[in-house]
């Protein structure tokens, strides 16, 4: 597994830009909430600690993971920002709605990367249980949300 043995909440903030002047995204599910909610709380202390300011950083919520592309496109439409951090959680049940609604997800964030000229940093986590969900939104993987959004500031930067 890619996080084996791999903190997602540890950066080197001296190679990352400051984010100071930055604005910033954040469309959040609310489907497995706790999980997206820690998400979003690693992502957001991640953005403070390398400068963002509070003012700068936009959070919208989203019913669920496969609404996240819309909410980001509308972002992209009605905000100025120079990054955007689509959260989710989609935990593996007993049918094959859990690979649509997965595929759909990424391939609608993929397509507005390609399509706008706002970076869409992809933090939905797509785990076979509740477990590992926790292991990556604070547990002893770190925060997926913390490395989405050192993420989001480099392509900010990569952007302007």
């Amino acid at each position: 597994m890619a996080t084996e043995n791999k903190n997602l909440s540890v950066y080197d903030k001296s190679n990352i830009p400051n984010a100071k002047n930055l604005r910033f995204g954040i469309v959040v599910s609310e489907w497995n909430g706790d999980i997206t909610e820690a998400l979003f709380q690693g992502a957001e202390a991640a953005l403070l600690d390398c400068g963002a300011l509070q003012e700068n950083i936009i959070r919208w919520n989203v019913p669920g993971s496969f609404e996240l592309t819309y909410g980001c496109k509308k972002m992209i439409h009605t905000q100025t920002v120079d990054a955007i951090v689509a959260i989710g959680s989609v935990i593996r049940g007993e049918t094959s709605h859990f690979d649509f609604v997965c595929s759909a997800t990424a391939q609608g964030i993929m397509d507005l990367n390609v399509k706008y000229d706002v970076p869409v940093v992809f933090c939905v986590l797509t785990d076979d249980n509740i477990q590992q969900s926790r292991d990556r939104s604070g547990g002893k993987h770190g925060n997926k949300g913390t490395e989405a959004a050192i993420v989001a500031i480099q392509m900010a930067v990569l952007g302007k």
